[in-house]
């Protein structure tokens, strides 16, 4: 990739006038060399205004998880919502092929067993391997699973939503997240192109149907040893 800065020739009066002649979605493509981000970008907003550096979430934000299965790549992706704002935050991901459904639950349960998760609908379907529901395999290994909603449209349409008024933020380190929203386009017929798709499946269940479950971890009362309750 090659930016403005990496050619001597433009002043930055030069730079300045035609980032201002650019329309936001096109800058990031035009100015720094980045892949995608035009005409037939589904979310053709930059990444520098979504993208946050990670912080530790507070106790008293809600969390959740969308769910995209595949044999080829399986992506959750976790998100905490400030309660407050109303901002979410995608905080973790996990991103992987090629594994058994126990490989995938143990790296969803290590990120919090209490945290529950949309999966894609699909997984009611029997897989081929057993006959088994895929949703009833992820809750039979722990995981706090349900069906999220599937409107393709109306989901896409609540992400770009969130991500157009900074509602909707991505932790810098998921570079698996990036990597897709920079190709995650249409074809030239309009219909979104089903390929490096995974982790932008799973955000849209995120949004659709995790919020609506995401809650904040439970709290343990700490115990009371026989003799401290004597002397006290």
């Amino acid at each position: 990739m090659a930016g403005w800065d990496d050619v001597p020739h433009l002043s930055e009066e030069d730079k300045e006038n035609l980032m201002s002649s650019l329309p936001a979605h096109q800058r990031s493509a035009r100015s720094k060399g980045i892949p995608s981000l035009g005409a037939g970008a589904i979310y053709p907003v930059p990444e520098d205004e979504i993208k946050c550096d990670p912080f530790e979430i507070p106790d008293y934000f809600k969390k959740a998880f969308g769910l995209d299965v595949g044999w080829n790549k399986t992506a959750a992706v976790f998100g905490a919502i400030d309660p407050d704002s109303d901002i979410l935050y995608l905080t973790s991901m996990h991103y992987r092929g090629h594994a058994e459904p126990s490989v995938h639950a143990a790296a969803i349960r290590a990120r919090g067993e209490w945290i529950p998760g949309a999966i894609d609908p699909a997984s009611r379907g029997r897989s081929q391997k057993d006959g088994e529901a895929l949703i009833d395999i992820y809750l039979d290994l722990g995981i706090d699973i349900n069906p999220a909603i599937n409107s393709v449209e109306s989901g896409l349409y609540a992400v770009l939503e969130r991500l157009s008024t900074g509602r909707l933020k991505v932790f810098s380190i998921l570079t698996d997240w990036f990597t897709e929203y920079r190709v995650y386009q249409r074809d030239k017929n309009g219909k979104v192109k089903k390929s490096n798709d995974h982790a932008m499946d799973a955000t849209r269940y995120l949004v659709m149907s995790g919020l609506e479950l995401a809650k904040t971890k439970p709290f343990k009362k700490a115990e009371r040893s026989p003799r401290s309750w004597r002397n006290n």
